[in-house]
């Protein structure tokens, strides 16, 4: 029950607080799923999980989009998921590099865990640092904004941070801003979908259990009840202090995935 606790109050909150902003669903999402399951078992819940409130929220805001900048940014960044998410279902095949022990546990330090733990700790950096928060790329990157934004997206789950970077300066308002966002990380989390299933759960599809299934379906619930409430409450959200909050947890979670304490 823990775990839908957590993951259920995670998806509903950060879905409410975030639809206006670059601090996406999956940055914080992913890492709660990882405390309860493997992390390419987390990665790609987390995926899921996103791609159905995406679809949600492009019924409610899509309308809004920019197609010519959706399709210079988005194209890709699709075809860097998919090289991304092969590149993690690799990961998650080499053996543990490290291990060691804590009074009577045993901890493996893997190749994945130690890449994606970077990874997250690295964005939440991006994420607390103020800088970031005024750094943005002319229009003409859009395509290279596009592969890396959707490369991490395919790799860890996280591209949110990077992709509003390179959409802010597109000459967009706040309305197409949301909706090509949006768009564009549908695109993202269906190509990199496709791959997960293919190379994951192909060939580990008993490593989900019904229970995994029930939790997803939960936690698309929850994410679609919180973007239902941020797009009639939130117009305007500075989520600076809850950044702050959540980048230092972040930080905190990529070193216990990196020393294989999570």
């Amino acid at each position: 029950m823990l775990s839908y606790f957590v993951i259920c109050f995670v998806s509903f909150a950060v879905s409410a607080l975030t639809l206006f902003s670059g601090f996406g669903l999956g940055t914080i999402l992913m890492p709660a799923f990882a405390i309860f399951f493997p992390l390419p078992i987390a990665i790609a819940a987390t995926a899921v999980v996103h791609l159905a409130n995406n679809i949600f929220k492009v019924i409610l805001v899509g309308k809004k989009a920019d197609w010519k900048v959706v399709l210079k940014f988005a194209i890709p960044g699709a075809a860097a998921a998919m090289l991304g998410a092969w590149l993690l279902n690799r990961l998650s095949a080499l053996p543990s590099i490290f291990s060691y022990s804590l009074g009577n546990s045993v901890y493996d330090m893997d190749i994945i865990k130690v890449v994606i733990g970077i990874l997250i700790t690295a964005f939440a950096f991006l994420d607390i640092l103020p800088g970031f928060q005024k750094i943005s790329f002319d229009k003409k990157y859009l395509p290279a904004g596009g592969i890396l934004s959707g490369f991490f997206g395919g790799l860890s789950g996280m591209q949110g941070a990077m992709r509003s970077a390179f959409l802010i300066k597109s000459g967009l308002d706040k309305e197409a801003f949301i909706g090509t966002g949006t768009v564009s990380a549908v695109i993202v989390d269906l190509a990199r979908l496709i791959i997960y299933g293919i190379s994951f759960y192909t060939l580990k599809f008993t490593a989900i259990s019904e229970s995994t299934y029930r939790l997803v379906a939960a936690a698309i619930i929850a994410a679609f009840i919180g973007s239902f409430i941020g797009v009639r409450l939130v117009k305007k959200v500075t989520l600076r202090i809850i950044q702050l909050i959540v980048g230092i947890m972040l930080i905190l979670v990529g070193i216990g995935i990196v020393s294989g304490l999570i």
